[in-house]
């Protein structure tokens, strides 16, 4: 029984560390994950690039109990997002592995369930604060959301015109989730909420920039990067989840400008486009 599917990855809008709340959106870098079962094993075995494997052995398994399942077998992610630098890979290879094994099974799940599985084996896995219910769906849904993290609810929809650049600075650092407490972002909680009641009423490019601002402070980064972008002309930018990454978001022709100025630094440009596929089921053999 085979199975395979991808998702895309997600940038932030407004971080929901502080509040339980946020926004994000799907762009187009993609995580594949492929799933073996086999009903006459009991162990299932990740292979995750040289991460840990975890989260999507734990995706595996709760699938499997789900639908009733005994069995083991392998999973294996194949990724073109970096990883902890904010752009929600495990995120999206949640939602690829719950995916992938679904159709192993040849079942065919509801968005919530795919959605809430994965959120269950993040948790158990360590990997979020808040459920990341914004990033995950806007990976699965290949959207925007803006979203209520704690009651797990879309709060609103919306989308990044697809002809616009989505352009992000990779600095060489990473900084994974667990290293991260929620007592870091207390003296910045109200700033966060008027970033999503920007949100909520539309004006996405104003929050994602006050979000990115506000969280650099929380977080120790340096604002410049993102102030380079829109001195260039950019829409929007700022800080992607918790960092270290930065996302700008510009018209087609500012885009040269905003990665010329990028450049001077050390660091990996990822140019891209929002998604609007999210995730896909790519192979079923049960």
């Amino acid at each position: 029984m085979r199975g395979a599917a991808s998702s895309c990855a997600s940038v932030t809008v407004v971080n929901a560390m502080a509040t339980g709340k946020g926004a994000a959106f799907g762009v187009e870098l993609r995580l594949r994950a492929e799933v073996e079962l086999d009903r006459g094993a009991r162990v299932i075995r990740g292979e995750a690039g040289g991460e840990n494997p975890k989260l999507v052995e734990l995706c595996v398994k709760k699938v499997l109990a789900r639908c009733g399942e005994r069995c083991g077998g392998v999973v294996r992610t194949f990724s073109e997002i970096p990883v902890a630098v904010g752009l929600s890979s495990s995120s999206a290879a949640a939602n690829a592995a719950v995916l992938a094994t679904f159709a192993a099974l040849g079942v065919e799940p509801r968005p919530r369930e795919v959605l809430e599985l994965g959120i269950e084996a993040s948790f158990e896995a360590g990997v979020t604060l808040t459920g990341a219910f914004d990033d995950a769906a806007a990976s699965l849904l290949g959207c925007g959301v803006v979203t209520d993290n704690l009651r797990r609810k879309i709060l609103k929809k919306f989308s990044i015109p697809p002809s616009h650049r989505v352009l992000i600075f990779v600095p060489p650092s990473k900084l994974y989730t667990s290293a991260v407490k929620g007592s870091m972002f207390r003296g910045v909680r109200d700033f966060v909420e008027e970033a999503h009641r920007q949100a909520r009423s539309g004006n996405i490019l104003g929050a994602m920039t006050l979000n990115g601002l506000i969280y650099s402070h929380a977080l120790g980064y340096s604002p410049q990067i993102a102030l380079d972008a829109i001195s260039k002309g950019a829409l929007a930018a700022g800080l992607t989840g918790k960092g270290p990454a930065v996302v700008a978001i510009s018209l087609p022709e500012d885009a040269g400008r905003i990665r010329k100025v990028w450049e001077r630094r050390k660091g990996r440009i990822i140019v891209t486009s929002p998604s609007n596929v999210g995730a896909k089921i790519e192979r079923a053999e049960a």
